[in-house]
């Protein structure tokens, strides 16, 4: 059995997702080699210090955030992007509310495993 989204996710038949304090996610497609998710911020609220061994890149798609990826510290905000190596240790704060675009290689079967 192939591991795969439908084909067509449409964002008002999406569940958010509780994804820590004042963030939430939808899940907008997968494949077993590829996951793109949506994760919604508030102001203040934190993506904790973590790590995986996915690739992982990001895009700003609204708001305006405090990135550290591997120690590395940059304020991004709307168009701005973020690649993060498999293993980096990264994390965030949202500074004004806003939502990131992740997209992980290989698919995170975290997020879809409850």
């Amino acid at each position: 059995m192939k591991t795969c989204s439908k084909k067509f996710i449409f964002e008002n038949e999406n569940v958010w997702e509780p994804a820590g304090e004042g963030v939430v996610r939808q899940i907008m497609g997968y494949d077993g080699q590829l996951m793109l998710v949506k994760v919604k911020f508030e102001k203040g609220a934190k993506g904790a210090l973590h790590t995986h061994y996915h690739t992982q890149t990001t895009y700003v798609a609204s708001g305006k955030f405090e990135f550290s990826v591997d120690g590395e510290m940059q304020i991004v905000e709307a168009g701005d992007g973020i690649y993060i190596a498999p293993d980096a240790e990264h994390e965030c704060t949202c500074i004004e509310a806003g939502i990131l675009i992740d997209c992980f290689s290989p698919m995170r079967a975290d997020f879809i495993s409850k």
